[in-house]
């Protein structure tokens, strides 16, 4: 592209320095095995801890920012209740939902993903969506966004994925060619960037935005069946979505706008509310699906897994101090309750790792002692001792087991259900699998036409500023979602016969 200037032709300037291409290594030095397939059982997971290269990766990417989360860094957040108003107790044995009526104490943070803690709110990208619920049997944390899908598969691809919506290193700019190249290079991506470049990429404010827990999980009832499941949070308020002119006005005016309209509404009394629904579907029919269950590019077509109503989440009290009731919050998947577990999906999977090794690393080893983190409706009593900021010691019990003076004792509650592992441990790639049935449907089916033009706009307008030659492949890419879609993005990015026959 003519009159580009160095800071955005910096990784183009690199490419024809670089002499060679270097072999890529782990952080120790060893030559890496694959930088987009971890180590799992079987096609469809679970990870092996012994994949040493996923860990190598992403213990340093939880590491690369002090103190601001290196994800979600500039949020919102809230205290309310849910109350269960639907019986599935058929489904599991979770005590927030052990009986119609029944209130839970929660916390919500909402959050831009990508933006620093000073970056406006009003940016289009994926919001995320995360609640703390304080039960009983202790924390449980859904750890979401506003949209069902994410943008990749694999976890050992998430720090690149990230870096690519950072800063470019050299310059500290956000670059086009680092986002658009990893987009087009990773086709199962599409999905989630047409959805975050549609009306939705931009929500107002983050009353009017859905919720979803995003990946599957288990639920097991009392009987120890077992059932897949996905949450949704349906807004009460209605979706409503910024217009791309206003987003921009916000961004200059009012760059707190989200966090702004929610402390106000919730001060006036005007408390947000969310009804959880649930999915369901059993394991006998997740073993013949069309799709992968557990593949987080893709949703679970309602037609086929109605919504059941579960409950109402309300938010009625603001934080007393921003820094300890929000900033301090923190949220990690593998806090579960008995009768909710994990699924194989591997992003889950990686993320019941990486998110408390990301909160021990900001917030330090007693992170779960902070009082909006704590489980304050359980007695603490295990064998964890000392460390910084250790104000919860368990005075004069004893630290370890078994002992003969009067400790802890495991609890059959805690039990998971059984679950066979079984396949050849190897790495396998998952870029190729059915990366654009979903997004044709959601282009043909569910866009209006005045939605599709809009789509077109705001892809064009981002995609103009890459190279020419990731230009090319974008518009080869969502061709392949639909050739009306392509064509109007060629259109659109003005790109020539004689390129499109390249393509």
């Amino acid at each position: 592209m003519p009159n580009r200037d160095p800071a955005a032709e910096q990784l183009q300037n690199y490419k024809t320095s670089a002499t060679k291409t270097n072999t890529l290594v782990t952080g120790y030095g060893t030559p890496f095995a694959s930088a987009s397939a971890s180590l799992t059982a079987g096609p469809q997971g679970p990870l092996l801890l012994q994949d040493s290269d996923l860990i190598d990766e992403i213990t340093h990417f939880d590491r690369e920012r002090i103190p601001e989360r290196v994800v979600h860094a500039k949020g919102a957040g809230a205290f309310g209740y849910f109350e269960c108003t639907h019986d599935i107790t058929k489904y599991t044995k979770a005590c927030v939902f052990s009986k119609i009526g029944q209130r839970t104490d929660l916390a919500i943070r909402f959050s831009t993903v990508a933006g620093e803690n000073g970056s406006a709110d009003t940016i289009r990208e994926v919001r995320g969506f995360a609640v703390k619920f304080y039960t009983p049997d202790g924390i449980w944390d859904v750890v979401g966004n506003n949209t069902p899908t994410f943008f990749i598969r694999d976890p050992i691809l998430f720090p690149s994925f990230v870096h690519t919506h950072k800063r470019n290193p050299v310059t500290h700019l956000k670059d086009a060619n680092m986002y658009w190249d990893f987009v087009t290079l990773r086709p199962e991506t599409v999905h989630q960037i047409m959805l975050t470049f549609s009306d939705r990429g931009i929500p107002d404010g983050y009353r009017h935005m859905h919720g979803f827990g995003s990946h599957t999980f288990k639920m097991v009832n009392e009987n120890g069946e077992a059932f897949w499941c996905k949450f949704h949070f349906k807004t009460n308020q209605k979706i409503r979505n910024l217009p791309v002119e206003k987003a921009r006005e916000l961004a200059s005016s009012d760059p707190d706008y989200a966090i702004r309209d929610l402390y106000n509404a919730i001060a006036k009394g005007d408390y947000p509310s969310w009804t959880l629904c649930i999915q369901i579907m059993t394991l006998e029919e997740a073993k013949t699906y069309k799709y992968n269950p557990f593949d987080l590019t893709k949703v679970w077509p309602q037609s086929d897994f109605p919504l059941i109503e579960v409950g109402k989440v309300v938010l009625n009290k603001n934080p007393v101090n921003y820094f300890t009731d929000v900033e301090q919050m923190a949220f990690a998947p593998n806090h579960l309750i008995p009768g909710i577990e994990p699924s194989p999906d591997k992003i889950l999977q990686g993320r019941l790792f990486a998110y408390s090794d990301a909160h021990r690393y900001r917030l330090g080893p007693n992170h779960l002692q902070l009082p909006v983190n704590c489980p304050y409706r359980v007695r603490m009593t295990n064998h964890q001792r000392d460390g910084p900021h250790a104000y919860r010691n368990q005075e004069g019990a004893p630290n370890y087991f078994p002992n003969s003076f009067g400790g802890p004792q495991p609890s059959p509650k805690g039990k998971i259900v059984p679950f066979n592992v079984e396949g050849v441990a190897d790495r396998y790639e998952s870029g190729d699998e059915n990366n654009f049935e979903q997004p044709r449907n959601f282009w043909k089916n569910v866009l209006r036409e005045d939605e599709r033009t809009r789509l077109v706009e705001n892809l064009v307008g981002s995609i103009k500023n890459a190279a020419d030659f990731i230009q090319e492949r974008a518009v080869k890419i969502f061709s392949m979602v639909d050739a009306d879609l392509g064509e109007r993005l060629r259109n659109g990015l003005n790109i020539s016969e004689k390129n499109k026959s390249n393509l």
